[in-house]
C-alpha cells in the first residue's frame, strides 16, 4: 500500500477532513465512501492510515455492505489483524467471507492465542473449519483446544504464551531468561511459579521482581496464593473475580490442576462490557445482535420476544373486557385506568433494574435479599402514597367527584406496592429457575402490574362507584 505524502500538489486538489484520530466522524465515512467509488487509493491512503486499528474497525462498521467489500479490497495482504479483532460480528463474517484464506491466516497467527479464538469462534463455522484447517500445526492445536472448552468459558479466552519459572531460580536469572526470550507475551504483569508436574505454585509481580535482588529466589518473593480459575470456568464468573479482587491477570488450569494459560484484564474488559450489553438488550426481550446485521437477522431475533409480550398485552386485554360494563357506565375510567398501569410499570421496571444489576454483581444473595424485599415494599409504598395523594387530589378537582379520586388513590398504592414487589421478586424467582433474569424478568413485572392496575382500579369502581 502506498504511503502519500499530504504536501503533495495531487492532495492540495483533494478535499480531506480535519481528523482526529480517536475518533470516526460522518464527514470522514462520507470521504472514504466517495474515495471508494472513485477507486481513489491515493486519497484512501491519506485518509486511513492516521486511524487507529479500533477506529479501521468503526469505519468498517459504518460503511454499507457493497463499501466494506471494496476496503477489504483495499487493504487486501496489508489487514491489520487488531481490526479483525475488533470488529462486530457481523461485520467480521463478511470481511472474512471476503478476505483470502491465506490472508486471513497471516493474520490470525500474528495475534495471541485468546484473540484468535475470539476471532474463530464468532464466524460462520464451516469458514471456520476451513480456516483451522490451513493453520500451521501446532497453532491449530491450540486454537482447536481452546474452542473445545464451552463458550463464554475461561478455556475460550485463555492465553497460551505465559511465563512459567520453578521456585528455585533466582531473580536475575528469571531476568536474563525474560531478556532473551523473543517470544514474550504482549502483555503480561506476573509471572507464574510452578512445581515440576506444571501445577501454579504461586505468582510475582513484575514490580516486585525488578526490586528484589539478584541472588533472591523467587520462591522468596512469589505471592503462594496464586489466583486461578478452571478452564470450564463461565466468564461472567471470571469477570466477578477480576472486579472483586482487583486482579491484572489470573491463571487458568486444566482438570488435572495443570496451568495452561492466563487471562488478562483487557480481555475481561471486555466481557464486562459484553455482559453489559447482552443484559441491556435481554431485558429489552432482544437477542443477541449489532447494527450491522442484515434485516431479516435482525428481525428474526426481535420478534420472538415481542409475540410472547403480545400474549401477554391480551392477558391484560382480557382484564380490561371483565370490566366492559363498568367502563360504559362511567366513561371517565378509560381515561383514568392507563395512568394506574403505567405508573405501576414504570416503578416495577425502576426496582428491577436494579435487583438485576444486584443479582450480576453479587449484591441481592440469600443471605440479604428477605431485608431487600422488605426495603423494596417500604419504598413501594412510600412512593404510592405520594403518587396517591397527587392523582386522588388532581382526580377529584377534574372530575368532581371525590369517590373516583379515592379510587384511583387506592389502586394507585396497590399497584405501585405490587409492581416493587414484582420487582424484586421476579428477578431473584427466575434466578433460583437457573433462567437469566434479564432475558425475561420485564415482560412479566410489566405483564403483572398490567393486570394488577386495571383489576384494582376496575374492579374498586365496579364496587364502590356503581
Amino acid at each position: 500500500m502506498a504511503h502519500y505524502d499530504p504536501s503533495s500538489e495531487q492532495q492540495k486538489s483533494k478535499s480531506s477532513p480535519q481528523q482526529d484520530v480517536f475518533e470516526v466522524t460522518p464527514q470522514l465515512i462520507d470521504e472514504i465512501s466517495h474515495a471508494l467509488q472513485e477507486n481513489d487509493s491515493e486519497q484512501l491512503d491519506y485518509l486511513l492510515e492516521p486511524l487507529h486499528s479500533a477506529d479501521v474497525a468503526d469505519v468498517f462498521e459504518q460503511l454499507s455492505g457493497n463499501e466494506r467489500v471494496e476496503l477489504v479490497d483495499y487493504y487486501g495482504a496489508e489487514m491489520d489483524p487488531e481490526v479483525l479483532m475488533e470488529l462486530e460480528d457481523s461485520a467480521l463474517d463478511q470481511v472474512i467471507h471476503k478476505m483470502d484464506d491465506q490472508h486471513v491466516v497471516d493474520a490470525i497467527s500474528q495475534m495471541e492465542s485468546d484473540d484468535a479464538v475470539g476471532i474463530l469462534e464468532d464466524i460462520d463455522e464451516a469458514e471456520r473449519d476451513r480456516i483451522i484447517a490451513a493453520m500451521p500445526s501446532e497453532e491449530r492445536l491450540v486454537v482447536e483446544e481452546a474452542l473445545s472448552y464451552p463458550e463464554d468459558s475461561a478455556g475460550r479466552m485463555v492465553q497460551k504464551n505465559v511465563i512459567t519459572v520453578p521456585g528455585s531460580w533466582t531473580v536475575g536469572h528469571v531476568i536474563k531468561t525474560l531478556r532473551a526470550d523473543e517470544d514474550l507475551p504482549s502483555e503480561f504483569y506476573e509471572i507464574f511459579v510452578v512445581d515440576p508436574l506444571h501445577h501454579p505454585i504461586g505468582t510475582v509481580s513484575l514490580s516486585r521482581l525488578i526490586r528484589a535482588e539478584d541472588k533472591t529466589h523467587v520462591s522468596e518473593i512469589m505471592d503462594s496464593d496464586p489466583k486461578v480459575v478452571p478452564a470450564s470456568k463461565d466468564q461472567e464468573e471470571v469477570a466477578y473475580m477480576f472486579r472483586q479482587y482487583d486482579l491484572t491477570s489470573m491463571g487458568v488450569v486444566d482438570e488435572s490442576g495443570r496451568l495452561m494459560g492466563m487471562i488478562t484484564v483487557d480481555d475481561v474488559v471486555d466481557v464486562i462490557n459484553e455482559e453489559a450489553q447482552e443484559d441491556i438488550m435481554r431485558m429489552a426481550g432482544i437477542q443477541e445482535t449489532d447494527i450491522t446485521e442484515t434485516i431479516f437477522e435482525a428481525s428474526r431475533n426481535r420478534i420472538v420476544w415481542l409475540l410472547v409480550n403480545l400474549l401477554t398485552a391480551i392477558l391484560a386485554s382480557m382484564v380490561i373486557a371483565i370490566f366492559d360494563g363498568t367502563i360504559q357506565q362511567m366513561v371517565a375510567l378509560a381515561i383514568l385506568m392507563p395512568i394506574v398501569a403505567s405508573m405501576g410499570g414504570n416503578a416495577g421496571t425502576q426496582t428491577m433494574t436494579v435487583a438485576v444489576r444486584a443479582l450480576a454483581t453479587r449484591d441481592l444473595t440469600s443471605s440479604n435479599v428477605r431485608r431487600v424485599i422488605g426495603k423494596e415494599f417500604s419504598i413501594s409504598l412510600l412512593i404510592g402514597l405520594v403518587m396517591a395523594v397527587i392523582i386522588g387530589v388532581l382526580t377529584s378537582l377534574y372530575f368532581s367527584n371525590v369517590a373516583l379520586g379515592g379510587v384511583i388513590a387506592v389502586a394507585m398504592v396497590i399497584n405501585m406496592v405490587c409492581a416493587g414487589l414484582s420487582g424484586i421478586l421476579v428477578p431473584v424467582g427466575l434466578e433460583k429457575m437457573n433462567i437469566d433474569p434479564a432475558l425475561a424478568s420485564s415482560i412479566f413485572v410489566t405483564t403483572i402490574t398490567d393486570v394488577i392496575g386495571f383489576y384494582a382500579f376496575l374492579g374498586l369502581a365496579s364496587i364502590t362507584l356503581l
